[in-house]
């Protein structure tokens, strides 16, 4: 656990902390079948890693908000845990309240590693700003932030497939398990599916991710490697936390 986290710091080194950084990191995940290959806890593997290296880079304090997300494209397959959207919220809502108040922190950054849970961070996000002048919240979505970074060496943004695994390495290799995976699949059918809802212009709606790929899974696993899982957290962090300056600076000139 990073020593930047909420959960390792007594409230006097918080107060200290807040009189030079009033910045927040909180990372969110879920926790889903990933295959027989991945954890369930992939999603949230990849996002407090993500996290930490970012809160490390915008001298920004940790705060965990829990591993669950929003995931019910995944229920029927043992240990998948999907919380509903009002649930997230509340959470959500409840600790970035607490945080403001408390910890007088102003800049909140959400870290997202799973796509279910977008429409409640964006209606958490939205509310706080509105009912609190001066806070500042961006959200990174770092699922999206890997896949651009990657897609030039092959990464691909799958559920299973090759960035997570990555990930997955650089969380803790023995949780890694390619040997069960079998045959590598990338099917048109299951390419086609994942683009259309992921479309930024026009996009249908997936609910069970077995219209995707049967088996729950697709990719290639076998590209990650030991090396990119190395640097992956401090290079998807940087890339991150240089987006994140940019729009803070942005909002302190417009303000």
């Amino acid at each position: 656990m990073s020593e930047r986290s909420i959960m390792r710091l007594s409230s006097v080194q918080i107060a200290e902390l807040a009189r030079r950084t009033t910045t927040a990191v909180l990372p969110l995940g879920s926790v889903e079948q990933h295959g027989p290959h991945l954890p369930c806890g992939t999603d949230t593997f990849a996002a407090d890693l993500v996290a930490a290296a970012l809160a490390e880079r915008l001298d920004a304090l940790l705060v965990p908000v829990g591993p669950y997300g929003v995931t019910p494209i995944h229920a029927g397959h043992p240990g998948t845990v999907s919380l509903r959207r009002t649930t997230l919220e509340a959470l959500l809502h409840d600790v970035a309240e607490a945080l403001v108040a408390d910890s007088a922190m102003d800049r909140l950054v959400l870290c997202n590693w799973h796509e279910g849970n977008n429409a409640s961070i964006d209606a958490v996000a939205t509310e706080l700003q509105d009912h609190h002048p001066g806070v500042v919240v961006v959200t990174a979505h770092a699922c999206y932030t890997a896949q651009r970074i990657y897609a030039a060496e092959g990464g691909e943004l799958t559920h299973g497939g090759g960035i997570e695994t990555m990930a997955v390495l650089a969380h803790d290799p023995a949780l890694v398990r390619r040997d069960l995976a079998g045959t590598p699949s990338r099917t048109d059918h299951a390419e086609a599916m994942d683009a259309m809802r992921r479309d930024r212009e026009v996009h249908g709606y997936v609910t069970d991710v077995s219209e995707i790929d049967r088996d729950g899974w697709y990719g290639r696993p076998g590209w990650a490697t030991d090396e990119r899982a190395a640097t992956f957290a401090d290079r998807v962090g940087a890339e991150i936390a240089a987006q994140v300056t940019r729009i803070f600076a942005l909002r302190e000139a417009t303000s």
